[in-house]
């Protein structure tokens, strides 16, 4: 264990915050809930949000950009989409140094503003499908903030779409589920989840149906990691967008909306970190490789720093580290690198320029190798992709360990308290769900596209018919 960071099984909330200070990722702000992400941090988002908005483009959506202030009427002209966002929203009530007359909201969401924009943008068959993206901030109160995971203000990316017909706005937001978050989620963040439906208390506000892409936290907490809304046409009717059929017909359009946010970071830090510090896979790692020459004494010094150089400028296609900084100690600089996560050290001194060989440190699980100057170039990449995949399957065989199945409520409540994510049968009631969650403080993370029959028939909790098999955890 690291000085300075708790075990996670001592306290999993504590090494949480210990990890981000030690990693110099982030810290709480002057007003409560919000944070300062620092640089580090913010070039892990920016990984994310590179490959993210590749992937996104790729569907044909294109990036834009919408106003941080909302009037207050457009986010009420939803009822069920301001219910469910009044607790969160801040308002602004005076600019200028005068009361406005009509106060402004800060985007909870920019679901209200954009479908207002579509209203006037989409006329016929000929505009759809309309598909747009955007980067943003988005300010919702938080009374239990944790960085990361939940702060009063957090970066994200929101798509809107609208299209012809139910069928489409459905494949569509299957897509994004699919191809972008859950692809992105596996096979960059080497994060494995579960993919399935909200239930009805747990969906978008407004939204027809939601889904979702569920991780398994070590604490074995499920974590929200992103979701993707068939938004119906409650929206539509609401904000009048409208278009000609090839009938020359009204029709109201369907639409999706998705998004994911800074909480990924989160996610990445809760699911492969260690207590040594943060453990970044390196297909997101802002810096794969971290390269320190090792001298006793000035004599050396040269011829070292000469050799780790030769070796920095062979090394192509990745993001290398040259620490050759004389203010630190050798341990100090192992132990820096090692707290950010950074996935490989290599080590050049006297014994490896007389060898030939480097050392080669993984950050994954700590294994030293020596390497061949001359193979380094070759053999990083290799190593970077065992290093990725070790990191999926640890997670997988993590989340695949702490999966379990209750047959009856006694077994749900025991599988609840240990942690993990618990299948059983429910009967879609919200009384009944509501209920576990009282008991157990466990919700229904999904609804799985996976293993969906139920097995007894019968609900866990009231014993009633069961209409489907689905996916219960505390969750953050």
């Amino acid at each position: 264990m690291s000085k300075g960071i708790t075990k996670r099984e001592e306290n999993f909330s504590e090494w949480y915050q210990d990890v981000i200070k030690a990693a110099d990722l982030a810290e709480h702000a002057e007003v409560k809930g919000s944070m300062i992400i620092k640089p580090y941090g913010y070039a892990i988002w920016e990984n994310f949000q590179r490959i993210l908005d590749e992937k996104i483009k790729a569907t044909g959506a294109k990036n834009t950009y919408f106003p941080l202030l909302i009037p207050e009427s457009y986010i009420s002209r939803e009822k069920e989409h301001i219910e469910g966002f009044s607790p969160e929203l801040a308002v602004v009530t005076h600019a200028g140094g005068k009361k406005l007359d009509e106060p402004l909201v800060i985007r909870p969401t920019s679901e209200t503003i954009i479908n207002a924009a579509f209203s006037r943008w989409i006329n016929s068959w000929r505009d759809l499908p309309y598909m747009i993206n955007q980067w943003a901030n988005i300010v919702r109160w938080e009374m239990r903030p944790r960085l990361f995971l939940r702060t009063t203000e957090f970066l994200w990316q929101e798509g809107h779409t609208a299209h012809i017909s139910e069928e489409a706005a459905e494949e569509e937001s299957l897509k994004i589920l699919n191809d972008v978050y859950k692809s992105f989620a596996e096979d960059f963040m080497a994060i494995p989840v579960v993919v399935g439906e909200k239930s009805k208390s747990e969906k978008f506000a407004g939204a027809l149906r939601t889904y979702t892409i569920e991780a398994l936290a070590q604490d074995g907490k499920a974590i929200q990691m992103g979701t993707s809304h068939n938004l119906g046409q409650n929206f539509a009717k609401v904000f009048d967008i409208k278009y000609k059929d090839e009938e020359n017909n009204d029709k109201y359009v369907w639409q999706t909306s998705w998004g994911v946010s800074t909480r990924l970071v989160g996610g990445l830090i809760m699911v492969h970190s260690d207590d040594k510090g943060l453990v970044v896979p390196p297909k997101v790692a802002p810096i794969h490789v971290v390269l320190i020459p090792v001298w006793k004494d000035e004599s050396n010094k040269d011829r070292i720093i000469k050799k780790a150089m030769e070796v920095k400028k062979s090394i192509s296609g990745l993001k290398v580290e040259f620490d050759d900084r004389e203010n630190e100690t050798i341990g100090n600089k192992f132990f820096e690198w090692e707290k950010k996560g950074v996935p490989v050290r290599i080590e050049i001194g006297e014994k490896e320029l007389k060898s030939g060989k480097a050392i080669l440190v993984r950050r994954d699980n700590g294994e030293k190798q020596e390497i061949e100057f001359s193979k380094i170039p070759e053999e990083l990449p290799r190593i970077l992709d065992c290093i990725q995949n070790a990191l999926l399957k640890k997670a997988s065989d993590f989340k695949k360990d702490n999966t379990y199945e209750a047959e009856n409520y006694d077994d749900f409540k025991k599988f609840i308290k240990q942690g993990g994510l618990v299948y059983a049968d429910w009967c879609g009631d919200e009384n009944c769900e509501a209920e576990i969650k009282s008991e157990t403080k466990a919700t229904v993370r999904c609804i799985p596209f996976e293993n969906q029959e139920p097995k007894t028939g019968k609900c866990v909790k009231c014993g009633g018919n069961a209409k489907y098999r689905v996916i219960f955890a505390r969750g953050y």
